[in-house]
């Protein structure tokens, strides 16, 4: 066994390829099990983004309550993938795009890396679209706010630790709760909402699919599985916690369903019933009237704001590190611009960019969103696909590789999203 050190307390081992953090007072177990939580809620929060707020509220407005059968699936389904990755990180020591760059073809590691790649810097883009139609809901003109946001993310990054950054995120993710009051406010007509719940309805339209592709790709994105597997291994989390990195992917799941399904309750309570349409973000913020009365819009305003720093932070690096790994090249938060310029540079880059185009005056912020995460649609059957074969390969997992449930659930969702994408382009072309 070998090791190098890396600060005063903490010692990377490097034990057959695998890492472990430690410590000179024991292992990571020493500590409270509370430690380990973070990547998993962060990941699935992060679902919750400015995206996700556009395609919930849409959903809810649109059809009702029609849509909350779908969350029964998405519930276990996302806490199955999320926990997959999670394992996949801990048992390998490497992110997603480095164990598909190890373990496939030139060709088909490529094709992997690209996909993910296009997925997570369009999504990583379209949260300052997030941010800027937030900050409209204050009177902030965008081509001010965005780009002070966009420093403000930058700037926490790239000067502050992994843990800082880590806790922000957290802090930030709280103001979703809102939406659970707010719904339960509304007054729902809760024999509609159970029924609904568990008898599903689906519609063969444009308007529909879209939906419903956008509704799975926003609840189940890669960006999420590639940033909960990067983070468990930045983290150095080691077998002997996986249990407990699991119970993180599976808090963080089934918090995130819950607030996506009462923003569908509450839309679907406030909004549908007066044909209001989501367009803007003053006519998702209505749907908080019942909570915030004529202070709906700064709730609102708050909640998406929160939500789209939170995704903006995540998104970029994610994105970079994903990339790096791809390569080869050193990333990561721990260290400094010096030691990993590619990453960083990616990451500033992304940022730039994604400020760059959301302060371009009359472009639809909402239809955006929901058309990121539709094309986000189109790309996740490609990165389950790669999971699910690294998940299996016993060569690599040993005693850790799927079981026959973690098999179903993923292959279920590949299946529903493949055909609901190829029907949805099919009604397009036609």
């Amino acid at each position: 066994m070998f090791f190098r050190k890396k600060t005063d307390s903490e010692i990377y081992f490097i034990d057959q390829g695998k890492f472990t953090l430690g410590s000179r007072k024991g292992s990571l177990l020493g500590f409270k099990p509370l430690l380990l939580l973070g990547p998993g809620i962060i990941a699935g929060l992060s679902g919750d983004d400015a995206g996700g707020i556009a395609t919930y509220s849409s959903v809810g407005a649109d059809y009702g309550y029609k849509f909350l059968w779908l969350f029964t699936l998405l519930i276990p389904t996302l806490a199955v993938i999320q926990m997959m990755s999670i394992r996949l990180g801990v048992v390998s020591g490497k992110g997603l795009t480095s164990l598909i760059r190890e373990r496939f073809s030139l060709g088909t590691a490529m094709f992997g890396i690209v996909s993910l790649f296009l997925s997570n810097s369009l999504t990583a883009i379209s949260e300052f679209f997030g941010i800027a139609a937030s900050l409209e809901l204050f009177m902030v003109p965008r081509f001010i706010g965005v780009p002070i946001a966009g420093f403000i993310v930058w700037w926490l990054i790239v000067k502050g630790s992994y843990k800082k950054v880590e806790t922000l995120f957290l802090i930030l993710s709280s103001l979703f709760i809102s939406y659970i009051a707010a719904a339960i406010l509304a007054k729902p007509d809760w024999g509609h909402v159970v029924r609904d719940t568990f008898i599903p309805t689906f519609e063969l339209n444009k308007e529909y699919l879209v939906l419903f592709v956008a509704t799975i790709a926003t609840s189940i994105t890669p960006y999420m599985q590639v940033f909960a597997q990067s983070s468990v291994v930045e983290k150095g989390i080691g077998i002997r916690d996986l249990k407990f990195a699991q119970l993180d992917a599976v808090l963080g799941s089934i918090l995130a369903m819950v607030i996506a399904i009462f923003i569908v309750i509450t839309t679907g309570a406030t909004l549908f019933p007066h044909g209001i349409v989501v367009n803007t973000a003053e006519d998702a913020a209505r749907a908080l009237a019942p909570l915030a009365g004529n202070y709906a819009k700064i709730l609102f305003g708050l909640g998406l704001f929160g939500a789209s720093m939170l995704a903006a932070g995540v998104l970029p690096l994610t994105t970079a590190f994903s990339t790096c790994e791809a390569f080869g090249w050193r990333a990561g938060v721990n260290y400094s611009y010096k030691q990993a310029p590619i990453f960083y540079s990616i990451f500033t880059l992304l940022i730039i960019i994604g400020c760059a185009i959301a302060i371009i005056p009359g472009i639809p912020l909402i239809r955006f969103l929901i058309l990121a995460y539709v094309l986000n649609g189109i790309f996740l059957p490609i990165e389950l696909f790669y999971m699910l074969k690294l998940s299996n390969d016993r060569s690599l997992m040993d005693k850790y590789v799927n079981g026959p449930i973690f098999n179903l659930f993923c292959s279920i969702i590949l299946v529903v999203i493949t055909v609901a994408v190829a029907l949805m382009l099919l009604f397009y072309v036609i």
